[in-house]
Parts: structure tokens; sequence; C-alpha cells
């Protein structure tokens, strides 16, 4: 069949999956991170923003100025999701790291444009060589029951993080705290204590790297070098239901039901305004609740996004539109037949059509992914066209692999996340690949928990999966998901020509030449079909005129700790 005819049979094909699923396909489960905050040219239709929401923009700092307590009080309702792990050592996940922002915190932290800014440490010093950080802590940071915070506290965190008993199968610590000396020698049982971490008085903390690394602060933004009490973490395995932070939030309630948050009095930002935060984890229609009163904050799918984006619907006024730094893609795992022959994945990669993805299943709501680094994130390339759309050349490419033919290959499992009746977008994809290529799937669900998991052991064949930056630079990308030794190789690549450019990256001091290594690395891993961008996605979110000071962060978060409710 001609690639015209083919494209036109899939899309009937993807239109009837639509309409027979009733187009039910909001955000995936799939996500480890979010990242947003950039205006992007994709965005083709302008939509108002509410002057209660902020909503930031590149190069910009966003100063807004703290409310009056006479705004304090009050309840704020949002749609939320089941977290894996309330620790912040061992959490990967986006669901987990709502609630573990607002109950925890760290030395540094992200602003509403991306940058590094203080937090714990109110400010840092950088050796001449770059390796050695020297943070001063504030002498006013207290965990919610009011105990003092110091420098040893950091320490005793950090290296809770890298002991071997705590870390496990999570590839949490190695990702995001291996660049300190030692911490790798802890991780790996040979050493005590990590050496690159040292308290020099109660206030004053000294952190040693590997190397020069650009990114190395941003890195400490993540979770996993957040701060714990000891004594409340030593109090119990279960410990994570009763968190001792240091975060804007005390977690109050966790049920089934609903994960409620109360301010923390403590807090040495001052006291939210807010009383208490209640997420809704029933499973309901975000967008059912917010108009039936129910929720101060909704989240907007595909089945409701052309209504909203109608300027005569009253909806639209309260909506606001965030591009996300982000990835969707399929992998392969390359050391498991057939997707050992890069063949084989650049035949399914010619053959998947992620324009029909885009604009019929997630109804335009996305753009189509050329690469793995999206828009807006430093070293991301224009020019890059990746592996176009191609059934022709799919079916060439497979039979040129050394398994000649569809049906000499073996079974295929496509694993994704979830239970239940099938995504439109995995049905949809089952479908291109059967029709061009032959190829018979089998999909497998398995909860996200466990998802996760089976990530970390390398047991999947091929899946379904979401990135987010962590901090906006591509080694959060590139290095962490694809360098041999990297324990977020979730797909057991390993290629010496990019290792080695991934590695001399990581040094580079010219931002140019550094990003410029990037660029290649890019360039063969797609080249490679280790993955298949599909597409770099935007959050649509309805917020209550009410409620102000609501930001929707670069990180995809929901942050809260300056807003407030406006009463009559």
């Amino acid at each position: 069949m001609s690639k015209n005819n083919w494209l036109i049979a899939t899309i009937i094909v993807l239109l009837v999956l639509c309409l027979v699923l009733s187009c039910c396909c909001g955000t995936f489960t799939l996500y480890l991170a979010r990242q947003h905050g950039f205006t992007f040219p994709f965005l083709t239709k302008e939509t108002p923003t509410p002057s209660s929401v902020i909503r930031p923009t590149p190069g910009s700092t966003t100063s807004t100025p703290f409310p009056s307590p006479a705004h304090a009080g009050g309840t704020l309702r949002l749609p939320g999701s089941e977290p894996v792990s309330l620790d912040p050592a061992i959490a990967g996940d986006l669901h987990s790291h709502e609630y573990i922002s607002k109950i925890f915190s760290g030395l540094v932290s992200l602003d509403d444009d991306l940058e590094v800014v203080p937090d714990i440490a109110e400010r840092w010093e950088v050796s001449d060589d770059g390796t050695v950080y020297t943070f001063y802590l504030r002498h006013d940071v207290r965990f919610h029951d009011g105990k003092q915070v110091t420098a040893r506290d950091v320490k005793y965190s950090i290296e809770r993080s890298c002991d071997p008993a705590v870390a496990g199968a999570h590839p949490v610590a190695s990702s995001y705290l291996g660049d300190i000396v030692g911490a790798i020698d802890k991780l790996n049982g040979r050493a005590d204590e990590v050496r690159g971490v040292e308290v020099v008085d109660d206030y004053t903390l000294r952190i040693t790297i590997d190397a020069p690394k650009s990114y190395f602060l941003a890195k400490l933004t993540y979770p996993t070098s957040y701060v714990l009490d000891k004594a409340n973490v030593e109090s119990g395995k279960d410990w994570t239901d009763a968190p001792n932070g240091t975060g804007p939030f005390r977690l109050v309630e966790k049920s089934e039901d609903r994960i409620v948050l109360a301010a923390n009095e403590n807090y040495y930002k001052g006291r939210p305004l807010l009383d208490k935060v209640v997420y809704d984890l029933r499973g309901i229609s975000s967008i059912n609740l917010y108009e039936r009163g129910d929720l101060d904050v909704a989240n907007v799918g595909a089945a409701d996004i052309d209504r909203v984006l109608d300027p005569n619907n009253p909806l639209n006024s309260e909506l606001v539109v965030v591009p996300s730094l982000d990835v969707w893609y399929i992998a392969f795992n390359t050391t498991m037949p057939p997707f050992d022959d890069a063949k084989v994945r650049q035949a399914f990669a010619y053959a998947t059509n992620k324009k029909a993805i885009a604009n019929i299943i997630r109804g335009k709501m996305v753009t189509p992914a050329r690469g793995i680094l999206p828009p807006g994130l430093p070293g991301y390339d224009e020019s890059f066209t990746g592996i176009p759309f191609d059934p022709d050349k799919a079916v060439a490419l497979l039979e040129e692999s050394s398994y000649g033919s569809a049906d000499k290959l073996p079974p295929i499992t496509f694993t994704v996340s979830g239970g239940g009746s099938l995504d439109p977008e995995t049905e949809a994809l089952v479908t291109m690949y059967q029709e061009a290529l032959g190829v018979e799937i089998q999909v497998r669900q398995v909860p996200w928990g466990d998802f996760l998991a089976g990530l970390n052991e390398r047991r999947y064949q091929m899946f379904k999966l979401g990135w987010v930056a962590d901090y906006p630079d591509p080694e959060n990308f590139l290095d962490i998901l694809f360098h041999g030794q990297s324990d977020y190789n979730h797909t057991g690549y390993d290629d010496p020509e990019v290792n080695t450019l991934l590695e001399k990256a990581r040094i580079e001091a010219d931002h140019d030449r550094r990003m410029e290594l990037y660029r290649q690395v890019e360039k063969r891993i797609v080249d490679d079909a280790v993955w298949i961008p599909l597409y770099h996605g935007v959050d649509y979110v309805l917020v209550k005129p009410y409620v102000k000071n609501f930001v929707v962060t670069p990180q995809g978060f929901f942050r809260y700790d300056r807003a407030y409710l406006e009463t009559e």
C-alpha cells in the first residue's frame, strides 16, 4: 500500500478508535517528572490567562508581593494522585514529588523561571576550580515540630539517600548525588559516609564534587537531597505517615480518598496564608468536580479541550495554558530480541505516525516530537528532523534486519502502566504496527508502582513513558537516560561513542561547545531508534477566579505557598 493510502487508512482507524473509546485520553500516569514555563511557537491558540495565576515567562523573575495577612485562611481543593512514596530518598515520580515538595525542602530550589535560588542555604560559594561548594545555612529553619535545622541534618539526609539499605534498587541517589565525592562508594557499601559532604560548623556545609559541572547545583533541587529529621526517620518504618519536614505544609491526613496538608506555623519564609490544602484522590474527572464546585483547580483532558478553548465558553477565562519541557516516547530494550537489532527498532520508528497521534488521539493538545529534547530546553536543535513517518521505508528496514520479516520476529510484549481498558493511544500504536509492519503485539498493563520497579530492573521489551526535565539542562535527558552506566538507562543502551560524548559534555566549560556535544548525542540516539519520541506536551489547567497567587510551576507542580482565597 502506498504511503498516502496508508496514511488515510491510519487516520480512519484512529478516528474509529477515538469514537469507540470516547476520546477519553487525559493525562497519562507514565510520568516521572514535569517541567513548564516557556512560550513555544507551536501554541496556535492564545488563551486568556486569569490574573489570579502567576504564569512566568522565560528570562524574567517572578516577584509577586506576599499577600496581606488579611487574606489568611481557607482550604484549597485540588485534584491529586496516589503517591508511590513520600520518602524523598527514593521517590522518582511526579505524583510523589507533588506532596514531597510541600512537606520537605533542600539547600536550594528552582524558582518560577527555572533558576537555582537559595532555600535552606541562604548563600553559597564555589571554589575557583568549580569542585567545592560551601553552603551557609539560614539560622531560622526549623522542622515542623520546632526543632532547629543544622548542617548535620543535611549531611545525614544525603548520606541516608546514599545508604544501600535505603536506595536498594532505586536509581535516584546514583543519578542525582553521584557527582559528590564518595557518594558512589557509600552506595556500593565501600564506605560508611560520603566523604565529599563535610560539616564545617552548625550552619556551614561543604560539598566536594568529582569534577566541575555546571549543572550540579540544579541537581540539588531534586528531592533526594531534601533535609530529613533523623529522629523522625528512625521512629519506625511508617515514618512517612507523619513526616517531620521543613516545607511550607505539614501532612495531616492520608487516605485512599484524599491527602490533606496544613500550613506550617514554623515555616522560615513565613506561614502560608492557606490553612489547608485537600487533594482529591478518588479518580473522578477533575473538570466535573470543578464545574460542580467541589474543586478549585482542574486538569483539562482531550474530551473537554474544544469547549474550554472556545472563547464563548465561561470556562475559557479561567484557563491557563503551560507548555511542558517534556517528551513522551516509546522505548526498546536494546538487549532483548528483536530490539537488539537496530534495523527492527528503526522499522518501528518509521512506522509511527506521530502527527496522527498528536492531532487525532491527543486532540492537537501536543506537538509531534522530532527529537528527544523539548523546545525551550538549552541544546534544542530546531533544524533536527528526526525519523519521519514512512511505512514503505519501515517495511524495507524490517526486511533488511537479521529477522527478514514480521513472521520471523519473536513474540513482542508492549508494557504500559495502568489497568482496565487500554487507553486510545496504546490501541492506536498497536494498530499502526500491525497495519504497517504486519507485527502482532501483545499489550501488558502493570500497576504504576510495579511498573517503575520493572523499569529499574530492565524487565520490559518495549514500553511507553514520559520524561520531563527535573532541571533545565540536556544532561537531565541525555546523560541520565542514555549513558551506559546510568541507573536510569531503562533500555540497556550502551554505545561507546555516546558515552564518550556525554562524559566530555559533563566537564565542558564552554556553553556552546557543551550544547553541540549534546546535539551530537541526541542525533545518534534518535538515528539508532533507542526511543521513538512521540510528542511534547502542554498542560491545560482551570483555576477558579477567587484563587489568587496560585502558580503552575515550571516543574508542573502546583505551588501555593503564596496563594490565598479572595472572599467578598
